[in-house]
């Protein structure tokens, strides 16, 4: 909007003109994605295919240059719809607080001027005596509160004369009323203005140059654009997400948006989404690869050792994305809060039959190490399932700030994990008087803990022997710890009836 906001502008905003507009812009979008396809695949592909000259390879470099033009057109034409919806998101709620004060206002019989104050009629009041008198009408604007001298005082705080009553002055309560209208209604104006601003300046950013050739460099401003528009649209997308609801609700809701809505969480606002459960792992897969590159981008930009530990591991797991995986890779989930986050499927868990979790623990961060030892555990034991059934799937499952090897030293967490000290009154509260207590409780092995122990190889001494804590490393891998990582390919696989088992301890 180039002119400045009025109430009576806002109170008349047909929102719908903004979100046809968007649809327009749309309209664009596809076609010049259908264009771009046409382009790399009827024409650039067979001219590869069909011709070999000087001649061929100019005309094929053009061509690249149409593609690219074609792309950034979709992606940028893309970015204005999603602005214009979440414009017209944003805009309904002080349009809704303006009319809701209007209809007030009239309720009331008070007149809406043109700037915004409010007139308010003369009412009968009664005195100390309970004799009625007049309260003349008056006009409140809105943004500052009246100050009302007491009843019965004057400005400087003397005894007021007045017609019939000397110490007495009627308050009209009408003015109060039209105080508060006419602030509701600056508050809607000032909210609209606001909202009005920000988006200008993000449509603004989204002009292309004149004479459009869209370089690489080009390409890469489309990045920059998109994290405009996810600053200004993003609560209006995000305001649409049952985040509070069960996975299957979730489903439901992203079951009934359109293909058009879909992409935009999809390119716009990934991170909204990336890590929902219910939203299908093919969706999130897509959602988190497109907000990798944001992360890293921003990691780069922050700087620190902490910083670099974790941009150096979504580099890694990006370049292990890029290529091919046995079974494929699916990224469920990313983040750099905390140590890091990250959730890596093995095969789709939505298809699989069989689908285990993998938690890390002790020591366990978004780092080199994760990349290379912990995601191969879980890959370790997706290829072992589908062994035992081809419908398996494994998940690494980062996402919280496992215990460091500072932290495990205390039995702090422990002891508020299982509700004590404050809830033990004696020793025996924490710890019974058998031998199946170690230091931070009950043995897991032992045959008072009621789990199912299966045969594993003899590993490392946990800190004596192996000088860390990677005593439970082994078990997934079938070179170091073959009988292990059998049996759990075997539970995984839904074939736990042939583990080879073992007494407790």
């Amino acid at each position: 909007m180039t002119e400045t906001l009025t109430w009576q502008m806002l109170r008349d905003l047909q929102t719908s003109e903004f979100t046809q507009a968007g649809d327009k812009w749309h309209e664009v979008s596809s076609r010049s994605a259908s264009d771009r396809g046409r382009v790399d695949g009827a024409m650039s592909a067979k001219l590869r295919e069909t011709q070999e000259s000087d001649s061929a390879e100019a005309a094929l470099g053009r061509l690249r240059r149409l593609s690219r033009n074609f792309q950034y057109v979709h992606s940028e034409c893309g970015l204005i719809r999603t602005a214009l919806n979440g414009l017209a998101g944003d805009l309904a709620e002080p349009q809704r607080q303006l009319k809701q004060a209007l209809a007030d206002a009239a309720s009331l019989n008070f007149t809406v001027h043109e700037d915004g104050s409010v007139s308010y009629p003369a009412a009968k009041v009664e005195d100390l005596t309970g004799a009625k008198q007049e309260a003349p009408g008056g006009s409140s604007q809105g943004s500052s509160r009246l100050l009302l001298d007491p009843p019965g005082l004057g400005p400087t705080g003397q005894p007021s004369l007045y017609p019939g009553h000397s110490r007495f002055k009627p308050v009209n309560p009408n003015a109060e009323k039209a105080q508060d209208v006419a602030d509701r209604i600056v508050g809607a104006v000032r909210s609209a203005r606001e909202i009005d601003a920000r988006y200008a300046k993000t449509l603004n950013g989204l002009r292309a140059e004149k004479g459009l050739d869209a370089t690489a460099a080009t390409l890469k401003d489309v990045a920059r654009d998109t994290a405009d528009v996810r600053s200004t649209a993003g609560m209006h997308l995000a305001e649409g997400i049952p985040q509070d609801k069960d996975p299957a609700e979730r489903k439901k809701w992203w079951d009934g948006l359109s293909d058009e809505q879909r992409q935009e969480y999809l390119k716009v606002a990934p991170d909204l989404i990336g890590d929902l459960d219910g939203i299908p792992a093919l969706v999130r897969d897509e959602a988190n690869r497109n907000y990798l590159q944001v992360l890293i981008d921003d990691l780069v930009r922050q700087g620190g050792d902490e910083a670099k530990t974790k941009l150096n591991a979504l580099r890694m797991i990006q370049e292990k994305l890029g290529g091919s995986s046995h079974p494929p890779m699916y990224l469920l989930g990313i983040g750099d809060e905390g140590n890091g986050r990250a959730i890596v499927s093995y095969g789709n868990p939505d298809t699989s039959r069989n689908v285990s979790a993998y938690v890390p623990g002790l020591g366990t961060k978004l780092n080199k190490d994760f990349v290379e030892d912990t995601m191969k555990r879980a890959q370790d034991t997706a290829i072992g399932a589908r062994r035992v059934d081809s419908s398996s799937a494994s998940i690494i499952w980062l996402g919280y700030d496992a215990p460091q090897s500072v932290d495990v030293m205390s039995k702090g967490d422990a002891q508020r994990g299982a509700g004590g000290p404050e809830g033990a009154r004696t020793a025996n509260d924490l710890f019974d008087i058998g031998n199946d207590d170690v230091y931070f409780g009950k043995d897991p092995a032992s045959e008072a803990f009621g789990a199912q122990r299966f045969l594993v190889d003899d590993g490392p001494r946990m800190v004596l022997e192996a000088g860390k804590f990677d005593a439970h490393s082994p078990y997934f891998d079938p070179v170091k710890d073959r009988v292990s990582a059998t049996n759990i390919a075997r539970i995984v696989g839904g074939r736990s009836e042939d583990i080879v088992r073992e007494d407790h301890r």
